[in-house]
């Protein structure tokens, strides 16, 4: 069966309003990736020289997750557009109801899951890589966007070490550091002009090498003090984002080797690539029901389910990967039962305006309705 030339007529207003959204969430995604960009060029963390092309592997990295939502977005407003000017009535007065619409829709929004698949299963593990790579050529420098910033304090866990770096130079030298630690017996002051930073390749801790300073030890308004100074001075701070960087390690690894893994955290990962594509066509299934044909009818009731599933659609995603990531759910169910547990959602809340359920819904009334006649007793 061919496409006629009302089917050639929707897809390409729907593809119009695709690429221009598209167009648009790009834009905005490049803007703020490129603040955060210079502003890890402005800390050191990155040279000016691979700005331009850690940028471009960001976009890349997150294109699949713009795609979804651009062609959910397209489908939506192009339907009501269609239905504004009254040519789904006009369809329908030729004989191209809502299966038709579906036949279409479905037609077009398969090769756009294949172009998703491709941007999810193969340009995304390929991004994560060149940009971990990246980060990893200079990892002492990307360590201070961790939480070692010039001008800031950095508060350990429970508050009882505070540390302050007054500058830090391209070659990760530090200069007028303050440290304040009180997970020992006594409170301990550490004062220095200078020093220097480095990463712990095997946990992440952050390590600061004090040089030349002074050292307080014991308790404020008490005269038991130690005075000391010191040549150089080790302090080990805790990386606050393991689990970060273990989720970007994780996000590196090529599709076909999660496809081999019984590991369950590289099956929750190996399914967030999948549901990607998968959305494309959940969501056009969810936005064909939610446009009123008729121009007249005023349904801010169909706007405002449209808005949660649109939102509870990508809010569910994160549940439902969390919940199979520590078990919550079994692994038979899988993290993408939210897809058709939202479309089936939308189908029911719509089911008592449908034409068919009310006609299906009169026969059974008048079934069970005795005439008159036969309700009075002679």
């Amino acid at each position: 069966m061919g496409l006629g030339l009302i089917d050639r007529y929707l897809i390409a207003a729907i593809l119009k309003l695709f690429a221009a959204l598209l167009l648009v969430l790009t834009a905005i995604l490049a803007s703020l990736l490129l603040l955060r960009t210079l502003e890890e060029v402005n800390l050191g963390a990155l040279g000016m020289q691979l700005a331009f092309r850690f940028l471009g592997l960001q976009i890349q990295r997150d294109l699949s997750s713009l795609l979804p939502p651009a062609f959910f977005l397209a489908v939506l407003i192009g339907l009501v557009r269609l239905g504004r000017d009254s040519e789904l009535i006009a369809m329908r007065a030729c004989g191209i109801g809502p299966p038709r619409l579906y036949r279409t829709l479905v037609l077009l929004g398969i090769p756009a899951a294949l172009i998703t698949s491709w941007a999810a299963l193969v340009l995304k593990p390929q991004a994560a890589a060149a940009i971990q790579e990246i980060r990893l050529q200079s990892k002492g420098q990307a360590a201070q966007i961790a939480g070692l910033q010039a001008g800031r304090f950095y508060i350990g866990s429970g508050g009882d070490r505070v540390v302050y770096i007054g500058a830090i130079d391209r070659e990760r030298g530090l200069e007028r550091i303050f440290v304040l630690d009180r997970d020992a017996e006594r409170s301990r002051l550490v004062i220095s002009g200078s020093g220097s930073h480095r990463l712990d390749e095997a946990t992440g801790d952050h390590l600061v090498t004090l040089n030349q300073g002074w050292r307080f030890d014991g308790q404020a308004g008490t005269g038991d003090y130690l005075i000391a100074t010191f040549e150089h001075y080790e302090l080990r701070i805790p990386s606050s984002g393991r689990e970060t960087l273990a989720s970007s390690k994780r996000a590196t690894i090529p599709t076909r080797q999660l496809l081999d893994s019984n590991d369950l955290a590289d099956r929750v990962e190996l399914e967030h690539r999948l549901a990607e594509p998968l959305s494309i066509l959940s969501l056009v299934l969810v936005a064909i029901p939610l446009i009123d044909p008729n121009p007249r009818q005023k349904a801010p009731g169909r706007v405002l389910i449209g808005l949660l599933a649109y939102f509870g659609f990508f809010n569910l995603q994160r549940l439902a990967e969390h919940w199979l990531a520590t078990g919550a759910t079994p692994l038979w169910l899988t993290s993408l039962w939210y897809q058709p547990a939202i479309l089936l959602f939308v189908h029911l809340l719509l089911l008592p305006e449908q034409v068919w359920f009310r006609a299906l819904l009169g026969r059974l009334l008048r079934r069970d309705r005795l005439p008159i006649s036969q309700s009075i007793p002679p």
